[in-house]
């Protein structure tokens, strides 16, 4: 059975908008809408996985529980995804939504959040352009589908300057194909996608020595996509007033994290910045 284009539009007009997705991250006017991208940005250990988790288990979580019932894609391109804290997450919002739920309601409610998530393990950037090109079956079928994430969209970037040797085209060509494949997805199927980007941080010598972040090295074409941009830092919670209020020995040691977004969307640019730790039920805005 085939569609004519008012079908496929009312189709497709009813994929989810994730604008309200986390409000703590993104200014006052709201998060990523339809067909927009979001880059995290920052070096290792800097709670980018962990945002990505959080969101993830917001858009898969029923209604009911506070999330938003949607489909969502998580593409492991730095086969870091782990499953077991991704459950423990959703059992700890889902026990903490429904406290007096019975242990098979608990692993039904479980199983159906899972049946959300569909999880891609790329092993190299022409693996990545395959998934993101089959990706469309899945969004035509799926109207539910709604979130696409990537972890991480810089994985290949070293080996592909190598294989394309002093080329800078041959360097980006990959990338360049990615970047033009998630394109067509965010015009014709209008999903949001999160993904994370590894931040080089380079130590300047000099009369005032500091470490600064370099600007964005991925591909023009990529960087032309990103509406939105989080730049993730750690620092000690013992340097933070809200943290050591608590008290405890044991959370005077946990670590705190800033998110600096960025969101270019509109006609000016907007700016917001929220700090997070890290337990074991997940994210917690602070």
């Amino acid at each position: 059975m085939t569609e004519n284009g008012a079908q496929l539009f009312a189709r497709l007009e009813t994929r989810p908008c994730l604008k309200d997705i986390e409000p703590k991250l993104f200014p006052e006017d709201g998060g990523p809408n339809h067909g927009e991208v979001v880059e995290l940005y920052g070096t290792e250990g800097t709670g980018k996985t962990e945002i990505l988790y959080h969101l993830l288990c917001r858009c898969v979580l029923p209604a009911a529980t506070g999330g938003l019932e949607v489909d969502v894609v998580f593409v492991d391109t730095d086969y870091s995804l782990d499953m077991l804290r991704l459950v423990s997450i959703l059992e700890s919002r889902l026990n903490t939504a429904c406290s007096s739920s019975s242990a098979d309601s608990d692993e039904a409610a479980l199983r159906l959040c899972l049946s959300r998530l569909l999880v891609v393990h790329c092993s190299s950037s022409s693996q990545l352009v395959l998934t993101l090109h089959f990706l469309e079956t899945s969004l035509s079928s799926r109207p539910g589908l709604a979130l696409l994430l990537i972890d991480s969209i810089s994985a290949f970037y070293w080996l592909d300057r190598c294989e394309g040797g002093a080329s800078a085209i041959r360097q980006e060509e990959k990338l360049r194909k990615c970047a033009e494949l998630l394109g067509r997805l965010l015009s014709d199927y209008r999903i949001t996608v999160f993904t994370t980007c590894h931040a080089i941080k380079k130590v300047y010598n000099g009369p005032s020595s500091c470490s600064v972040y370099d600007r964005p090295y991925l591909c023009r074409p990529w960087q032309r996509l990103v509406t939105h941009r989080l730049l993730c830092s750690r620092q000690e919670t013992a340097n933070n007033m809200a943290a050591t209020a608590v008290g405890s020995e044991e959370q005077s040691r946990r670590q705190v994290f800033t998110v600096h977004c960025t969101s270019s969307c509109s006609r000016t640019k907007a700016y917001r910045s929220s700090s997070f730790c890290v337990t074991d039920g997940g994210v917690k805005f602070i």
